[in-house]
């Protein structure tokens, strides 16, 4: 396999891992809980997947020819309030990803060392798809930390519980969870 495509796929592999946990942690979680704000600067849930899926939106639709800061998209209004429930929130959620998924299941290896834009600024869709890939896991973090803190003790744990690494890492699972993808 070429270091192209292997890139691609391990990209895909890990992106559907990360989507994976905001799954996980909206699964254990009630329609107001998506709109627990710790403090006045923190965001909710529900902002994060308005921020999240309107970055997709943005960045992925018509990846390699169009800018991806669109002139549609509403940025300010992705971290205002609204009163979406979780099933609208999750609709939003997947619309994001789909697009995500779905422009990165259809670069080729070709297309790695072409030129895409971002608010004028010229990267290499390797460098656009690393931007994205540090970019989407720091929020996704972010909504796993909320659901925790707001879960606490029902908390169903997305990784490795403490206290149990060293029986984790006797046992025979597969180590790298986004191998499952």
């Amino acid at each position: 396999m070429s270091i192209g495509k292997e890139f691609l796929q391990t990209t895909i592999r890990r992106v559907k891992y990360y989507k994976d946990l905001g799954d996980k942690t909206f699964e254990q979680l009630y329609d107001a809980d998506f709109h627990y704000q710790p403090n006045d600067e923190s965001n909710s849930i529900a902002v994060i997947i308005q921020h999240v899926a309107g970055n997709m939106l943005s960045r992925w639709t018509n990846f390699l020819t169009e800018d991806g800061e669109k002139e549609w998209r509403q940025r300010d209004d992705e971290f205002a309030v609204h009163t979406y429930s979780k099933q609208q929130l999750l609709e939003i959620w997947e619309k994001g990803w789909a697009c995500y998924l779905d422009t990165l299941g259809s670069l080729q290896e070709d297309d790695l060392l072409k030129t895409v834009y971002i608010r004028q600024e010229g990267l290499t869709v390797i460098d656009a798809i690393n931007r994205q890939l540090a970019h989407y896991p720091y929020h996704v973090g972010q909504v796993v930390y909320i659901g925790r803190v707001i879960k606490n003790h029902s908390w169903k744990n997305l990784s490795i519980p403490k206290g149990e690494s060293q029986q984790y890492n006797k046992s025979e699972v597969v180590k790298d969870p986004s191998r499952k993808f």
